[in-house]
């Protein structure tokens, strides 16, 4: 047998993708609350002040906050060990910074983890997931500030003590490493410098200052809330998650080479260097010289980062790119992460290059250099799904491409490397995170909610729901 017995199979959701139920029992507004719809081509706007008549997606989202006893249900049907999910912190601190909890919001995710609980099913909760309040972006432009360390902390206790005993399994920070990026300043981090204009979703004026330093005060809180977790529980495994964007030279020209390793280092090992081996990595260090930035650390926040290493690495695996200096070379259509084509690849409907080898390559490369238990939280394939007469959703595509990427990662696990479970994305379908649309579809389990705001949320199985059932039955054995 490839993957070890208590192999944890299961799926993934964000909490602003799929609950809805935005305003009740007490949430406060969270910066995905004031993101517009959107489309592949069209951006999501950012709208500090909320516009009337506007579609907002996450604001009903698939109404997962109502119905997870039954979504649950279904994921308990197809044999999940492991439901990976998101606390949305503006349920917990509605603005953030209150000094204590909102008992509404912590009782639902109880009753949450008690239903995965029901069935066998682990919870694995992300703490912050693209989920930042939009109170804090008012106050002190949330991550630019140091005061959201505490913060965080705060909201982290409430957490870890009111499901002691419950939980094993946390992660910090969703995607940490978008925030080298300018799309991860305001969908990480929460930074917004205009307060009152709409702004196309990446469209702000892009200031690596408080990105970088944002992600220096995120390293510290996750840091501290791995002691916390260890201190209020000792049975508690805390992890970071991290984009892994494969990339390979486009050419053997060393210019290339160098490209490519320059990308590396800052897309794929800058922040799990920080979080796994505890301390900034030399090679920052001419990129902070050369590009203006100082890090503003304060003493102490060293050895915190040291004393805090997480106990396992997660990370999303969705495409791979490639790195050129050749300027004729156009970046892909639906390449977010930099980079241009691969010629031996194919594409997504969304422009996304499909390279399930570089998952092989990729769990080999981070097992090898961190020697810590990996899991791969997010993977999937984004679709238009079309429901036929009889009602079926044959969605094979879907299919072809996780088998693809299980078959790799067993050969990952045959090179030696421990890996943890697997919890595709968008288990049941979700709004995107990149996109702001309902139309671009990852689940096992269709939601009727489409882009104009209609549809009743009832819920059907796709053809991929007892594939993935029979995959887990078999821990990875039939993948037929």
């Amino acid at each position: 047998m490839t993957f070890k017995p208590g192999f944890l199979w299961g799926g993934a959701t964000a909490a602003n993708q799929c609950e809805g139920a935005w305003d009740v029992d007490g949430k406060g507004i969270s910066c995905s609350d004031i993101c517009t719809g959107g489309k592949f081509g069209q951006s999501k706007m950012i709208t500090p002040v909320l516009q009337e008549g506007t579609f907002y997606p996450s604001h009903e989202a698939i109404d997962h906050f109502h119905r997870f006893r039954e979504d649950i249900a279904l994921f308990a049907e197809m044999g999940f060990k492991v439901y990976r999910f998101s606390i949305n912190w503006t349920r917990i601190f509605p603005n953030g910074d209150e000094s204590e909890p909102n008992e509404a919001g912590l009782r639902h995710y109880e009753e949450v983890i008690d239903e995965c609980l029901k069935y066998g099913i682990e919870p694995l909760i992300t703490l912050s997931h693209y989920e930042v309040p939009f109170g804090l972006t008012k106050k002190c432009n949330t991550w630019t500030s140091r005061e959201m360390i505490d913060y965080f902390v705060n909201y982290c206790r409430a957490v870890f003590t009111r499901y002691k005993g419950k939980v094993k399994y946390y992660l910090t920070f969703n995607e940490i490493n978008c925030g080298t990026s300018i799309m991860g300043a305001f969908l990480s981090q929460g930074i917004l410098n205009d307060l009152v204009n709409p702004t196309p979703f990446m469209g702000q004026p892009d200031l690596p200052q408080q990105r970088f330093q944002g992600l220096h005060h995120q390293f510290v809180a996750s840091a501290k809330a791995v002691q916390l977790a260890h201190e209020i529980d000792p049975q508690v495994k805390v992890g970071n998650m991290m984009i892994y964007s494969a990339s390979y030279p486009l050419t053997c020209n060393p210019d290339d080479v160098l490209k490519n390793q320059a990308y590396n280092h800052m897309k794929n090992y800058f922040c799990s260097d920080v979080q796994c081996r505890g301390y900034y990595p030399a090679y920052m260090d001419r990129y902070f010289l050369e590009s203006g930035i100082q890090i503003e650390k304060h003493p102490g926040d060293e050895e915190i980062l040291r004393a805090g290493k997480v106990d396992f690495l997660t990370f999303s695996y969705y495409m791979s790119s490639c790195q050129t200096t050749d300027t004729s070379k156009q970046k892909g259509s639906g390449n977010i992460i930099g980079g241009v084509p691969n010629p031996y690849l194919k594409a997504s409907e969304w422009g996304w290059q499909i390279d399930p080898k570089g998952l092989r390559y990729s769990l080999n490369e981070l097992y090898d250099r961190y020697q810590i238990p990996l899991m791969v939280v997010e993977n999937g394939l984004g679709a238009k799904d079309v429901i036929e007469e009889d009602g079926s959703i044959n969605d094979d595509y879907r299919i072809d491409y996780l088998r693809q990427h299980i078959e790799q990662m067993a050969e990952a696990v045959k090179d030696g490397v421990d890996l943890m479970g697997y919890t595709p994305w968008g288990c049941i379908d979700l709004v995107s995170a990149s996109t702001g649309e309902y139309a671009k579809r990852y689940g096992f389990i269709y939601v009727e909610r489409y882009d104009d705001g209609t549809g009743d949320f009832s819920r059907r199985k796709k053809k991929s729901f007892d594939w993935y059932k029979k995959v887990i039955a078999t821990n990875g054995e039939d993948l037929s």
